[in-house]
């Protein structure tokens, strides 16, 4: 059986979703709510930091060997699933539809919704604290709702918006939050403090999630995949997708553990990974039955059946070469250039443009896959720090 066979199969039995998404009219406005802390433990034997991505038909889909704990795909749904947070193990999660109502799964416990109850705006994401004994929703008026041990810190319920909020993020020690509207405005609440915001900035797209970074800073991510980093270190940024074209917008966004890099997820559910979060696979170009709305960060084995490094860059071999000739960042463009490290006159052979930052991802990664066929690892002086 191929591995798209093998992996279509998986998808329909296992549909399963996680992230964020508004769904709230005529732009994306879906949130990619930072879920992800640092893992408590993880699920035995699983410690490679993958993810899940979620559709607001509340299917999931598991990568890189992501345990898979349930989804609301094939189910009727009084309102589409528009977000998703990862307990602190990694060991389940839950789902939030834009009504508030509230699905477990694994061992993400129960604390309550606002499904059945009359709601000024809808639920556009949530997040859940730390320890995973509770979650904030977040709607799109930026009334806060807590459950749990989530504490309350304020909300901008009942003020005036110029834009829709469409994401969140909680403080390390869970005692504040900030909420970001999709015109980039930050409103902080508790401990989180403010470092500056997009809001009165012209931007080429709207706003649709937001994550927190190690030093108290947080990052925005824009539709078209660009990233605004504010109260942030040179090191805790990692690269963007802004300015390169996209099939389909970006809706989400997740952290790796220990928050050392991130995922970007679109709405056909393309994956474009930075830092230290490693590409496992993605749903671009399958068939969705609904719209891929975000994205949260899980622990798996980090090896996707049926890879090798023959036929894709989607293994830990490449992922490796990735990381030692260019941190994992496509968008490199000291030479060697691009995510694989490729000179000049490389790159006119394979024929890519110069420098290869400018190049998509899928245009490396082809180069890559071409230059192995030829040469095997001999183009890479850094194959042998990777063992190949």
């Amino acid at each position: 059986m191929s591995r798209l066979a093998h992996r279509r199969i998986l998808r329909r039995l296992l549909v399963v979703v996680l992230t964020m998404a508004s769904g709230l009219g005529l732009s994306v406005v879906s949130t990619s709510i930072a879920a992800t802390r640092a893992a408590a433990s993880a699920p035995a034997g699983l410690t490679t930091p993958t993810y899940w991505t979620v559709a607001s038909d509340g299917g999931v889909f598991s990568f890189g060997g992501a345990p898979f704990y349930g989804s609301e795909g094939g189910q009727p749904l009084n309102a589409p699933v528009v977000g998703m947070a990862s307990t602190s193990d990694f060991g389940g999660y839950w789902l939030v539809a834009s009504d508030g109502g509230i699905f477990t799964f694994g061992d993400a416990g129960f604390y309550g919704s606002e499904g059945g109850q009359v709601l000024n705006q809808p639920i556009v994401g949530m997040v859940a604290t730390a320890d995973g004994g509770g979650y904030w929703l977040v709607a799109s008026d930026g009334g806060i709702f807590t459950f749990g041990d989530a504490g309350f810190y304020g909300s901008e319920g009942n003020q005036v918006l110029n834009q829709p909020i469409v994401g969140m993020a909680a403080t390390a020690d869970g005692k504040g939050y900030w909420l970001v509207a999709s015109d980039g405005g930050i409103f902080n609440f508790g401990d989180a403090g403010f470092s500056g915001s997009e809001g009165g900035q012209p931007l080429n797209a709207p706003i649709v999630g937001m994550a927190p970074t190690p030093n108290g800073g947080y990052l925005l991510v824009a539709a078209d995949g660009g990233i605004f980093g504010f109260g942030i270190t040179g090191s805790e940024y990692y690269g963007s997708e802004g300015g390169t074209p996209l099939n389909e917008p970006v809706v989400g966004m997740a952290t790796t553990p220990g928050e050392a890099g991130y995922w970007l997820v679109a709405s056909d559910g393309g994956i474009f990974n930075f830092g230290n979060a490693g590409f496992y696979g993605s749903e671009g170009g399958q068939p969705l039955n609904a719209p891929m709305v975000g994205i949260a960060g899980a622990v798996g084995s980090g090896v996707p059946t049926g890879f090798d490094d023959a036929t894709s860059t989607n293994t830990p071999d490449w992922q490796c070469i990735r990381e030692a000739e260019s941190g994992d960042m496509y968008n490199n463009p000291a030479e060697p250039a691009g995510a694989y490290g490729i000179i000049e006159s490389t790159a006119a052979e394979e024929g890519l443009a110069w420098p290869v930052s400018s190049d998509p991802p899928a245009a490396q990664d082809a180069a890559a896959l071409d230059l192995y066929a030829k040469f095997g690892w001999s183009p890479w002086t850094t194959a042998a720090g990777c063992g190949l």
